[in-house]
């Protein structure tokens, strides 16, 4: 019995098919009239391929995954965005603002937007209430914004939202009552103070795709107790950040990877009938922190 020495290993030959394939879809890019798109497609190409050919994926998974695509598009509105939320808890939305929000000084660091943002926030004066009636142990928040220098930046404005105790955002909710969100301008020394709720732990919306992949993964959908915070200001970069509770259960295992060492701060219980800040008279409990935030430059 005699063995054909020239015919290709079918290891070989199988490899050298999927690479011709690879550098077919590459080369399909090559008159791409802007580059930083040729760039971005090409790598987008090189990884995609890389990640089928390494995991071996069967045509099963490809349609299950884009089955999962498609329930995330489905179930994609103007509140509810499932694709943020998979980049989310993916880590790739913490990644994102790691690379883009480069380390300066001692300026305040990062973390994601969240998917309930939302423009137009009514304004409130120094030491107003962002609550809005929503349910929650009342919380003086307060603090300073400085640039890296430590010189206030006066007229700083600062977006702030939370959840509520029930665990909701107001867009949450039925009807379009505005609750737990506001935003306030800094004074002349870069002082700011406002009423908010303590913040509580609450689950990411999993009752989609992405709740579903958690479940399947045996991962949680809850988030650790936090405050929003985007702060803008002339000549400033802008932030985009939280600050957490600390001694919170979940500040290890927080589901969008959003906590930062840094952003721990300590929420002050006070008891029923405690004196507040501004002479507020509340009924029960409150609690009470500092956050004091450092913008870094644009340049």
């Amino acid at each position: 019995m005699t063995h054909d020495h020239t015919a290709p290993d079918a290891a070989a030959e199988q490899a050298r098919r999927e690479e011709e394939l690879l550098v077919r879809v590459l080369r399909s890019f090559d008159d791409c009239a802007d580059p930083r798109l040729k760039e971005l497609m090409q790598a987008l190409v090189r990884h995609l391929h890389a990640f089928l050919r390494d995991v071996r994926l069967t045509e099963e998974e490809w349609r299950k995954g884009i089955e999962f695509l498609t329930r995330a598009g489905h179930i994609t509105d103007d509140v509810r965005q499932e694709f943020i939320l998979l980049s989310d808890v993916l880590g790739a939305s913490m990644q994102m603002i790691t690379m883009n929000n480069r380390a300066h000084g001692d300026a305040t660091e990062a973390t994601v937007l969240g998917p309930f943002f939302v423009d137009d926030a009514p304004r409130i004066e120094l030491g107003g209430d962002i609550t809005g009636g929503a349910p929650g142990e009342p919380c003086w928040v307060e603090g300073t914004v400085r640039d890296t220098e430590g010189a206030p930046v006066p007229g700083a404005r600062i977006e702030v939202w939370e959840a509520d105790a029930d665990g909701l955002y107001d867009v949450q909710r039925d009807g379009d009552r505005t609750m737990g969100r506001a935003h306030l301008f800094t004074g002349p020394d870069g002082e700011y103070r406002f009423w908010a709720n303590t913040p509580t732990p609450y689950p990411i919306p999993d009752d989609g795709p992405v709740g579903g992949l958690l479940a399947a993964v045996g991962r949680s959908p809850m988030r650790a107790s936090h405050l929003h915070f985007l702060v803008k200001a002339d000549g400033y970069r802008t932030l985009v950040t939280h600050i957490f509770v600390r001694g919170d259960a979940l500040l290890e295992s927080d589901t969008v990877f959003g906590v930062r060492g840094s952003l721990v701060k300590e929420f002050e219980g006070h008891p029923a009938g405690a004196p507040t800040p501004d002479g507020r008279a509340i009924d029960g409990t409150w609690s009470r922190t500092r956050f004091d935030i450092v913008l870094a430059p644009t340049a």
